[in-house]
């Protein structure tokens, strides 16, 4: 007999999952995932779960896939959640959006896959001093595993290197990016509380402020780049 706590679903469908489930399944990938945080995923419009008569929420495989593209989509490309709803929106609708290039989840997670370190190299066409070198420039973070961000950095890297640039050049963009995030963790200060609610809209709201400082900065390159071309 089907429990009245039960969200409505046709017979033979697929079961749908609890937060503890869900967590079970994701958090091997995902492991800063919490109940907070996918309660906040809902507050945002980035899924939404059916709820049982008794109010408790319950994720449908395609409501799995999808948090599992946005977290995907935070981690890999860290992007603000504003920008990833977007993005769904768009794809929602049948449209094919740019950014990040995918026309659907399962498109974006093919997309989005983790490179072991041979991979990873022989993806970007590196060599495994080069990214040894981007290692301990801390460039690049010393892990077993890498996400399509490590790849778009060695890829440049691999390019940089074929005019001189070498990582160790560049050592000066991760004081600099270090010195921003501590504005952004300035900045935010003020609003810091210990719920993990509002933890979980710092955190989102410092990767907004962070994509404000990306279009400082590439604006401040060209000009300066213009200036030496005069």
């Amino acid at each position: 007999m089907t429990s009245s706590a039960a969200p409505r679903r046709a017979s033979g469908a697929t079961p749908l999952l609890g937060i503890g489930q869900v967590l079970a399944r994701l958090q091997p990938e995902f492991p800063d995932l919490t109940p907070s945080k996918l309660r906040f995923l809902e507050e945002q419009g980035l899924v939404t779960p059916a709820r049982t008569s008794a109010g408790y929420r319950k994720f449908s495989p395609a409501d799995v896939e999808r948090i599992t593209v946005v977290l995907s989509m935070q981690r890999d490309h860290y992007l603000p959640l504003k920008v990833i709803r977007t993005h769904l929106e768009a794809i929602d609708a049948g449209e094919t959006p740019a950014l990040p290039g995918a026309t659907s989840a399962t498109t974006f997670l093919a997309a989005s896959r983790r490179y072991r370190r041979d991979e990873l190299i022989a993806r970007a066409g590196a060599t495994p001093a080069l990214l040894d070198d981007a290692v301990s420039a801390a460039l690049l973070p010393a892990a077993e595993h890498h996400g399509e961000e490590s790849l778009r950095v060695l890829t440049a890297l691999v390019a940089l290197r074929d005019v001189g640039i070498e990582p160790r050049h560049l050592r000066s963009l991760r004081a600099a990016a270090e010195r921003e995030a501590a504005l952004i963790e300035g900045a935010l200060a003020p609003s810091r509380r210990t719920d993990p609610a509002a933890a979980a809209r710092t955190a989102e709201r410092a990767r907004e402020l962070a994509t404000h400082l990306d279009a400082v900065h590439e604006s401040v390159l060209r000009v300066a780049l213009a200036s030496r071309a005069r």
